[in-house]
C-alpha cells in the first residue's frame, strides 16, 4: 500500500511542476501533463483507499493517515471535475501542490488502526464522510480561487501590472468560478451534516451531543451560509466574497484538524 502512496506523491510532485510551468509559460502542453499526472495521483490514492477498505472492512478514516489520504483524494478528484467543467486550468497551480503536501504528510504517518471499529461500519458514515470531504474540497478550491482573485485585482491596480496580470483569468471569470465552488461546497457540506446527524443517532443514540467537532462544524456552516446570503441579498461579489472565502478556509481547517487536537470529543478517534 505504501508504494501507491509514494506513487501518488511522485505524481503530484510532477503534476505541480507541470501546472507551475503552465502558469509561467502559458503553454498547453504543461497543463495537459499536469492534468494527466494529477489524474494518476488520484488513481493511486483511489487504490490506497480501496485496499484500506478491503483490509479493515470499513470506511478508511480510522486514523490521521487515512483521513489525510481521503482529504487529498477528495481535493484531487473535485479539482479534476471543476477543471473539466469550468476550464480554470491555472487553479492547478494551487490545488495540486496542496494535494502534494497533504499526501506527503500522510505518507510519513503511522498506519495504526483504531481499537474501536464498530462505529466505522455504519453505512451512514460512508455517505457522511463522502459528502463532507467533497464539500470541504470544493470550499478549499473556492479559497484558492479567492487568492487568485486577490492577486489579479492587485495586479490590475498596479501600474506595472506584474507577473500575474496576463497569466490569470479576468476577475469576472474568477468570481463566477469561486461562486460555483462555494455553492457546490456548501450544498455538499449541508448534506454531510444532515447525514451526520442521522449517523450520530444510529451510533450514539442522539442526533447531536454538542461535541466540539459538531459545534465548530455548525459555526463553519453558518459562516458559509452568511457568505451565500450576503451574495444573494446584498450583492457581495468580487473582493468581499474572495476575502470571506479565505476566512472560511482557515475556519474549515481549524474545524477539520484543530478541534480534534485542542478539544476532546468522540470525533477524535478519526484523527488519532
Amino acid at each position: 500500500m505504501d508504494y501507491f502512496i509514494f506513487g501518488a506523491v511522485a505524481a503530484y510532485f510532477l503534476s505541480s511542476a507541470g501546472y507551475m510551468l503552465f502558469l509561467a509559460k502559458q503553454k498547453e502542453k504543461y497543463c495537459n501533463a499536469g492534468f494527466i499526472l494529477n489524474l494518476a495521483g488520484f488513481v493511486f490514492l483511489s487504490v490506497v483507499l480501496v485496499l484500506s477498505f478491503a483490509e479493515s472492512g470499513h470506511v478508511p478514516v480510522s486514523n490521521m493517515r487515512e483521513t489525510l489520504v481521503l482529504a487529498a483524494w477528495a481535493i484531487s478528484g473535485v479539482f479534476i471535475t471543476f477543471q473539466t467543467v469550468l476550464r480554470l486550468k491555472v487553479l492547478g497551480a494551487f490545488a495540486v501542490p496542496m494535494c502534494l503536501v497533504i499526501t506527503t504528510v500522510a505518507a510519513n504517518l503511522p498506519s495504526t488502526q483504531a481499537s474501536e471499529t464498530a462505529i466505522f461500519k455504519s453505512g451512514w458514515l460512508l455517505f457522511h464522510v463522502l459528502a463532507i470531504f467533497a464539500g470541504d474540497a470544493a470550499l478549499v478550491l473556492a479559497f484558492g480561487i479567492g487568492l487568485l482573485y486577490l492577486l489579479q485585482e492587485n495586479a490590475i491596480k498596479s501600474k506595472s501590472h506584474g507577473f500575474f496580470y496576463k497569466r490569470l483569468p479576468p476577475l469576472e471569470t474568477l468570481d463566477h468560478a469561486g461562486y460555483v465552488c462555494l455553492k457546490a461546497g456548501f450544498s455538499l457540506l449541508t448534506l454531510g451534516l444532515i447525514v451526520g446527524f442521522i449517523y450520530a443517532r444510529a451510533v450514539w443514540g442522539r442526533f447531536i451531543s454538542w461535541d466540539p467537532k459538531e459545534v465548530w462544524s455548525f459555526i463553519t456552516w453558518l459562516v458559509y451560509a452568511a457568505l451565500l446570503h450576503q451574495r444573494y441579498v446584498a450583492g457581495w461579489r468580487g473582493k468581499r466574497a474572495a476575502i470571506m472565502s479565505v476566512i472560511g478556509f482557515f475556519l474549515l481547517v481549524f474545524t477539520f484538524l484543530g478541534v480534534n487536537f485542542l478539544f476532546p470529543g468522540h470525533h477524535g478517534v478519526f484523527t488519532k
